[in-house]
């Protein structure tokens, strides 16, 4: 009996890690409408600078004034370095202009393809599964 615990007991958890680690990560596929572009002009609101993918909140003010706020996911920290980002890039309360591909749901989530920041300057915040 003792034998059947030290074996499964291990073997379970491991089952449960794997299933775990594999859930957390997503295809932008299923997601996004890689095939649709939306504008978004926005305050953001905030930014979550970690792995896998450094995700924002852009406070966007439609026609009529209504203000929807936006969840925009970008690149993991380590692409958007390579791109030419710092950590202190995207700073709460500034306006910036993101082109991105809208979730799939109709929702307010979208995944970016380049941001334009305040002064002008525009990098590129995709992965390399959004470009097309």
């Amino acid at each position: 009996m003792r034998s059947v615990v030290i074996t499964v007991f291990p073997l379970a958890f491991l089952s449960l890690f794997f299933a775990a680690t594999l859930l957390a990560h997503h295809s932008y596929m299923g997601e996004y409408d890689l095939t649709a572009s939306v504008a978004l002009h926005g305050v953001v609101t905030k930014v979550e600078w970690s792995n896998p993918h450094v995700s924002f909140d852009l406070a966007v003010k439609d026609t009529a004034g209504k203000v929807t706020t936006w969840t925009v996911e970008s690149a993991s920290p380590g692409a958007l370095v390579r791109r030419g980002w710092a950590k202190d890039t995207l700073k709460v309360g500034e306006q910036i202009t993101v082109s991105a591909a809208p979730a799939k749901t109709g929702l307010f989530f979208a995944v970016t393809r380049n941001v334009t920041l305040a002064d002008g300057k525009t990098l590129a915040a995709d992965s390399d599964a959004v470009r097309p």
